[in-house]
Parts: structure tokens; C-alpha cells; sequence
């Protein structure tokens, strides 16, 4: 049997009792921190508070040679993961691998930031269009640096149907974790050079720490980076498209926003 647990948002606690069952009857606890990461715990802490040893597995254990997934023929076997077991495609092909090996899966789910940010923001989940994810700029085989304009063509699109893109950033093992102005500064580079007015005039909403006691939603104007220094890892962004009246003025009395949002809206 292998079953996945979603450990949540912030830090060892978030685990479901459904899931912390099934840690301290499995015989194997592995882990990835690779997709995602609880910043508010340590393995030291989560052996500690869930009573089991836990074997920490890199990407390539989990996406090239799973060898692991051999003791689950014969042995329960716990794979746990940051926020929602299922979030990433990683996973879902792991689940896959195992059906293929004849290995009974299981799902025990935790709390996602993909359904996190609608409360925090207060922003409707069903206006939301396509995710995208913005990584660090890298360097050319001719030594020039990239920035990839994906996430820009994403937003366009979303905007072009009213909807607003939530934005994932970067975590890389050399630059560390990307934080939402740097996310920002990239997106307003692209539009300097594009000048499609995509990012023009545009609201954004950075949240930091969501599901700890220090969680910070600011949203003002793309264009104002210093509106968006949020401090601690982990950070996500949301570019908004079309608000509706409940989300303008949640924006406004619950992220900070600028009172002008709510001019379109009054008489």
C-alpha cells in the first residue's frame, strides 16, 4: 500500500488526524521538499511530533528512479508532501507508476495555497483562468540572460477573458526562493520590451506565509515594488482581472489596496 498525505500549508501541525494515523501505523515515511516546503517546521521537528523516522527523497528519487516504490508491494508505505497531496503532476505520475507496479494507492489530502489565496485575497475561485509559474532568469548558451515570457502571455490571455492568473514562483536550489516583487519586476521587464499594456495600470495581491500566524496579503499597483517587500518565504502572486464589486472591496479593506479600486463601481 502506498499512500500519499498532503501535509498542508505552513509547518508540522497542518497534517490532518486522518493523515498522522496513517504516518504512525506505516512502516516507511518518505518525503519530498522539493515541489513545495513547510516553512514553518524541520524534519527534526515533524520525526518528533509524528513519532516516525522520515527518509527525505530528492527530485530525481521521485521523478527518474522511484526505486523506493519497490516496499510497497509488501509494506505500508507513507509518501508525504507539501500542501495537497495531488497538486503537482509529479505526483499524479508517481500514483500512476505505482497502479502500473499493482501497488493500491491512497489519498489523504492537506490544505493547498491553490484554495488558500481565495480567502486570504477574497478573491472568487471560479474567476480565476490558467496558473502559470515565473522561474529565475537564466543564461544562454551565447551567455545572454533570459527571461522566459510565458507567464506574461498566460496573464494576457486570462485578461483578454476577464479572469485573474494566480502566479506561481520560482524555488531553485541556487537562488533560493523567489519572492513576489522580484516575480513583479520580472513581468514588468517583459512588458518594457513588449509594451502591450498587460501589466500596465495593473493590481497585484502578494500573499506570504499563508496558513502561519505571520500572514501578509498586500495588493496595490504592479508598478509600486516597494509595496510588495512581504519578508519571509514562501510567496505567491495573483494578477487580477475583472473584479467584481465583493472582490474590489475585499481587495481594498482586507489587502490594502488603493481606495480608487472602488471607483468603477460607484454611481
Amino acid at each position: 500500500m502506498l499512500t500519499f498525505i498532503g501535509l498542508g500549508l505552513f509547518d508540522a501541525q497542518d497534517i490532518s488526524l486522518k493523515g498522522l494515523r496513517a504516518v504512525q501505523s506505516a512502516d516507511l515515511v518518505y518525503l519530498e521538499f522539493y515541489t513545495s516546503y513547510l516553512m514553518g517546521t524541520t524534519i527534526e521537528e515533524m520525526e518528533t511530533l509524528y513519532g516516525k523516522p522520515i527518509i527525505r527523497l530528492m527530485r530525481e528519487d521521485v521523478e527518474q528512479n522511484p526505486d523506493w516504490l519497490e516496499n510497497a508491494k509488501n509494506q505500508n508505505i507513507v509518501f508525504l508532501t507539501g500542501g495537497d497531496t495531488m497538486a503537482s503532476t509529479t505526483h499524479v505520475d508517481l500514483r500512476i507508476r505505482a497502479k502500473d507496479m499493482g501497488i493500491e494507492t491512497k489519498l489523504i489530502h492537506g490544505a493547498s495555497i491553490t484554495s488558500a489565496v481565495f480567502g486570504l485575497s477574497g478573491l472568487q475561485n471560479y474567476r480565476f483562468g490558467k496558473s502559470v509559474s515565473i522561474p529565475f532568469p537564466y543564461t544562454s548558451s551565447r551567455g545572454n540572460r533570459v527571461v522566459t515570457e510565458t507567464p506574461y502571455d498566460t496573464i494576457k490571455f486570462n485578461q483578454e477573458n476577464g479572469l485573474h492568473t494566480l502566479v506561481f514562483l520560482d524555488i531553485h536550489n541556487e537562488h533560493g526562493y523567489m519572492t513576489v516583487r522580484e516575480g513583479l519586476s520580472l513581468l514588468l521587464e517583459v512588458e518594457e520590451k513588449r509594451q502591450e499594456g498587460v501589466m500596465k495600470n495593473r493590481i497585484a495581491v502578494g500573499i506570504a506565509r499563508a496558513g502561519s500566524d505571520d500572514v501578509s496579503v498586500i495588493a496595490d499597483f504592479a508598478e509600486n515594488l516597494d509595496s510588495f517587500e512581504l519578508g519571509n518565504p514562501l510567496q505567491i502572486l495573483i494578477i487580477p482581472g475583472n473584479l467584481h464589486f465583493i472582490e474590489a472591496e475585499a481587495l481594498v479593506k482586507l489587502a490594502g489596496a488603493p481606495d480608487s479600486l472602488l471607483s468603477d463601481f460607484s454611481d
